[in-house]
């Protein structure tokens, strides 16, 4: 690297939680860091979901070099096992750390980045590669471009903002597009802002993970007020572990709760549940929204309906990366050396095995994805997850490889591990944990550490994703 490109700034792109910690280990380190945000404030993102409860305390949600940078200054943690709304993770945390004098001149919201490559070099040129720094296309608020120079870049962009659509096969339903004044992504405050638009209305959310519970329970709530209130839930799958969870066996409460209050409702008939539904088209008569699809009976029509909530996840904008060299998972598209790790194909544990710098980067040197972005299409990340990624990326940028490769994460196991289609009845824990559970067939043995750049709880997880099959023989001994 060139002495000039050493002088440039590491960019971050979001100024969520995740790129917020990572900036704060950066600075920590003396380097120096820029971060941009597309939204109009820090933690744009989560302001979407504001009304949200999270299920994660508190203590699980702040960064230990952002909780330093913040002590400086005379911030007070709020209680260590509070339960935060998004609302108040922004206003409580990321909002006063944003305006702490170390991070508030690194930080420029209404930046828009639309394209990163090398400067004066496309994909294709290899040769003094690694001597150019990274070129960076932002669009701010009033239409004008620039380009900014970066020796790194840190993309802890998220995925929030690119939602899966309605259709099974991973694209747009037919009309989902022409009825989409009645269709909403993610989810909507049904309780707050947008309580007029599902009130005595009949809503059918589509679904299986913890926002489309969210969603469902606040239907629930809201028929108190409004008995008229209707709540359909459609889900591909017909296994439905996964999202009523571990209940008492989960090691964080709340989302064992949640699972566990969703379960309920659809048993005394307080949600109409329509299990393996492939949606395909949505329709209008005039009774209200109908959405087609397949079922192993056969085809099969859902509705009429008034409003139609989608919380099928989100994927990755992979638009801005186009002219750099990454390595991605060729179905999740989040860090490949994840992929055996964390594919909702192969299990559903909740927990992931320590990863770092290395898992995170890619051929294009000086580029790190992080955060949600860095699962792809894969559910179940949490905070805790980002923040370890954070550091231990910030400290390869710094140069102290010892620190970057002591990875250390232990996360709260959901008391529940999916394989393959079979409940198991217990989680997937760490390596270390597996061979306890082994011969009870959880996930066949921990994975040869010559096999994956970090160890998996699963081993033939590992096989089939190396011989591109789903699935992964959990339940036979290894």
């Amino acid at each position: 690297m060139a002495a000039d490109i050493k002088t440039l700034p590491i960019a971050v792109i979001g100024a969520g939680p995740i790129g917020l910690a990572a900036a704060a280990h950066l600075i920590e380190r003396g380097l120096p860091v820029r971060v941009y945000e597309a939204g109009t404030t820090v933690g744009a993102n989560l302001r979407d979901w504001g009304h949200v409860r999270i299920f994660t305390p508190w203590r699980h949600n702040i960064d230990a070099a952002a909780r330093r940078i913040l002590a400086r200054h005379g911030w007070q943690a709020p209680p260590a096992e509070a339960l935060p709304t998004g609302d108040e993770l922004c206003d409580l945390y990321l909002v006063p750390l944003a305006r702490t004098p170390e991070l508030a001149p690194a930080i420029e919201t209404g930046a828009r980045v639309l394209a990163i490559a090398r400067q004066g070099l496309d994909k294709v040129t290899s040769r003094g590669r690694e001597d150019r720094p990274f070129e960076i296309t932002i669009r701010r608020r009033d239409g004008s471009r620039r380009q900014d120079l970066a020796r790194a870049v840190i993309d802890a962009s998220g995925t929030w903002n690119q939602p899966n659509p309605i259709g099974a096969s991973g694209l747009p339903a037919e009309g989902e597009a022409e009825h989409a004044d009645r269709i909403a992504y993610g989810m909507p405050d049904l309780l707050g802002q947008d309580r007029a638009l599902y009130a005595g209305r009949r809503t059918l959310v589509i679904g299986a993970g913890y926002s489309a519970a969210n969603v469902l329970l606040d239907l629930i709530r809201l028929r108190q007020d409004a008995p008229d209130t209707r709540a359909h839930w459609a889900v591909r799958g017909t296994n439905l572990a996964r999202v009523y969870g571990g209940g008492d066996a989960d090691q964080i409460p709340a989302r064992g709760a949640l699972g566990w209050q969703l379960k309920e409702a659809v048993e005394r008939g307080a949600i109409a549940l329509t299990a393996g539904f492939a949606a395909i088209r949505v329709r209008e008569d005039g009774q209200g929204l109908w959405l087609d699809g397949d079922t192993a009976q056969g085809s099969r029509s859902l509705g009429p309906v008034d409003r139609i909530v989608v919380a099928t996840g989100q994927r990755p904008d992979l638009a801005m990366t186009r002219e750099l060299r990454l390595e991605l998972d060729p179905w999740l598209e989040g860090a490949k050396a994840l992929g055996p790790l964390i594919d909702p194909n192969l299990h559903s544990c909740g927990t992931v095995p320590p990863h770092g710098h290395r898992e995170l980067s890619h051929p294009e040197p000086g580029f790190y994805t992080v955060g949600v972005k860095s699962y792809g299409r894969a559910p179940t990340f949490l905070l805790l997850t980002g923040y370890e990624q954070a550091r231990s990326v910030a400290a390869a940028l710094a140069g102290d490889r010892a620190a970057a490769d002591d990875v250390q994460l232990v996360l709260p196991e959901t008391g529940i591990c999916e394989d393959n289609g079979v409940e198991s009845g217990h989680c997937c824990g760490s390596p270390q944990e597996e061979s306890a559970v082994t011969s009870s067939g959880c996930c066949g043995g921990s994975a040869p550490v010559k096999t994956v750049p970090v160890e998996a709880c699963c081993a033939p997880a590992v096989v089939a994703k190396d011989e591109a099959r789903t699935g992964c023989g959990c339940g036979v001994a290894a």
